[in-house]
């Protein structure tokens, strides 16, 4: 079982070209992974906080709805947190984000997660925001100390990042307990602080990632692992209507392909492996930007090549 934890919020996004209407859009980055996965049909668990409001309860409904499970969520009365999503000419995405006490800041520790959970996957705003960055933290260590598969997308929001170099520092700490690194180029490049995109991804790998997987938008998707192999794929042509959700997808698509394969050490996949996964995760990641707001493929639609 994937299980992906982090903030489950509700997206504003404009339902035309300017921001006269915005329509709420259910996301954030480990609720899309777990709607995604789930969505394949691979037993997916979110643990997260999420409120006891007409948002929380369709987030929570959605998932339920994509074959996630929610025994570890937590609900509390707090407000849902809110993006105001803007689209620029080619649909790409930025944010603004409403986080003071809402719900998904609050999560707590749940203990050690189920014997069934074999990929833990977790990133964006629940590893920035106190008190539950340091929730998920432990988490991390944790289940890490178990060989569970985790997996962690920064998908950095500099504008809720206060110290950049304090997170820099946080986020080279995890390294040690990550075994899959997700990050999009644009990420990788704040990361490095000015530095050269493939030292940092050499730096990742000797810190411990196992493998480091690169997302470069309509330039496609690479990987490169510390045993050596490098692999990359282009993306699949689709008529693009906007990008929420769509790394969150490759994300969630190959921890799907993994945990399918029974695969927790990585250093065991080859370049043709490696190409088959990232090119499962295309496939699904394609689906989902030719949708308006996030809304992952399930496996059906896949398989019939939607």
């Amino acid at each position: 079982m994937i299980v992906s934890g982090g903030e489950a919020l509700v997206d504003l996004v404009p339902s035309g070209s300017t921001m006269d209407a915005l329509v709420p859009r259910l996301g954030g980055g480990p609720y899309n992974v777990a709607l995604a996965a789930g969505r394949l049909g691979v037993p997916t668990a979110f643990l997260s906080r999420v409120s006891t409001d007409r948002f929380g309860e369709a987030l929570l409904r959605r998932l339920v709805e994509s074959g996630v499970d929610v025994s570890l969520v937590q609900r509390g009365p707090e407000p849902t947190t809110l993006a105001v999503v803007a689209l620029d000419a080619d649909s790409s995405a930025s944010y603004s984000f409403y986080t003071e006490g809402t719900a998904d800041r609050l999560v707590t520790d749940p203990g050690p997660l189920p014997a069934s959970a074999s990929a833990l996957c977790l990133g964006t705003l629940g590893m920035v925001l106190e008190p539950g960055a340091g929730v998920y933290e432990t988490v991390l260590r944790r289940e890490a100390e178990r060989g569970v598969l985790t997996a962690l997308d920064p998908n950095i929001r500099a504008d809720l990042i206060a110290d950049a170099a304090a997170y820099r520092a946080r986020f080279a700490s995890w390294l040690p307990h990550v075994r899959l690194l997700k990050v999009s180029v644009d990420d990788a490049r704040w990361l490095a602080a000015g530095g050269d995109v493939t030292d940092s991804v050499k730096a990742w790998l000797d810190a411990g990632v196992q493998a480091v997987v690169l997302t470069k938008g309509a330039e496609g998707l690479s990987v490169r692992t510390a045993a050596g192999e490098v692999a990359s794929v282009p993306t699949v042509p689709t008529r693009v209507a906007d990008t929420i959700g769509a790394g969150d997808t490759v994300q969630g698509a190959l921890l799907a392909w993994l945990v399918r394969r029974s695969v927790t050490d990585l250093t065991s996949l080859r370049e043709a492996d490696w190409r088959e996964a990232l090119r499962y995760a295309a496939r699904a990641a394609a689906v989902t930007v030719s949708r308006i707001g996030a809304e992952p493929p399930t496996e059906a639609e896949l398989e019939r090549g939607h």
